[in-house]
């Protein structure tokens, strides 16, 4: 996958929700072949500074890893801030920033993790936006967003976003309606929670469970490889070595055409 002449593994790990596991965590997943994390300078779910331990306890270079991280506005804190809440919001953004470099050693990409309320952008995104523009990164993106804040942020940004990472749910056609904007301005879609957020597809659904039989591979395997013939770049946050190992081993997987679309169709 390429992104304005830059190269981006297939697959990203997730450091969300690890706590005191992170570290250990971090290091299983690049051992096991991961090379694109995925964290956000968020301490009340993330634990960055522990993602930056196990990059280095890894051993592998960090110019073979692509590292991502995210600036969390202040509603989406708790009280252990990565910067001055009181300072511009601008301001922030680069504290935050600041602070990630210091944690991780490289950032290739940083995202604005969500915006400041639920219909449109704010002045605060705006803001947030314009100071993203300017920080020393190759790649840029938001996530947690609608469709129509997709299309506000491209008619606003000067740098348009590479990236955006939204929560993919089956009932919503994998977020089709997300999908179909990011194609249309050619911004790579990252999908998280893709098996938690469906359990109840992946692990019941009648024809994921006959395709995934007749390939002789797991259910999450043929999502996965669902999402990548979609163009989807998804997170996993498995803390099972085997299930990692599957995980990327969906890659591998292509699917017919007739498969694709029963499977974009099956759940909504």
């Amino acid at each position: 996958m390429q992104i304005r002449g830059i190269a981006i593994p297939d697959f990203m790990y997730g450091t969300a929700w690890k706590e005191s596991r992170t570290r250990a965590l971090t290091e299983l997943a690049l051992r096991e072949g991961f090379r694109a994390i995925d964290t956000a300078n968020q301490r009340k779910h993330y634990f960055e500074e522990a993602v930056g331990q196990g990059l280095r306890c890894s051993g592998i270079p960090l110019d073979k890893l692509f590292i991502q991280t995210k600036y969390t506005q202040r509603t989406g804190q708790d009280e252990r801030l990565p910067y001055d809440e009181d300072a511009p919001i601008g301001t922030q953004v680069r504290q935050s920033f600041d602070s990630s470099l210091e944690h991780l050693g490289k950032i290739d990409s940083f995202v604005l993790h969500g915006p400041s309320q639920r219909e449109g952008l704010g002045a605060n995104d705006h803001e947030a936006w314009r100071a993203i523009e300017q920080l020393p990164v190759a790649l840029i993106g938001i996530s947690n967003v609608t469709a129509r804040q997709i299309e506000d942020l491209v008619s606003f940004a000067t740098v348009r976003p590479a990236f955006v990472q939204n929560r993919c749910y089956a009932s919503a056609g994998w977020d089709r309606e997300v999908r179909a904007v990011c194609a249309h301005h050619g911004i790579i879609y990252q999908g998280f929670s893709i098996l938690t957020a469906n359990r109840d597809v992946v692990q019941h659904d009648r024809v994921i469970r006959a395709m995934a039989k007749t390939r002789s591979i797991s259910t999450a395997q043929l999502v996965f490889a669902f999402m990548h013939a979609r163009g989807v770049l998804p997170l996993t946050g498995t803390s099972d070595a085997e299930h990692m190992r599957l995980d990327l081993a969906s890659t591998a997987i292509e699917l017919t055409t007739d498969e694709l679309a029963l499977l974009e169709s099956c759940a909504g």
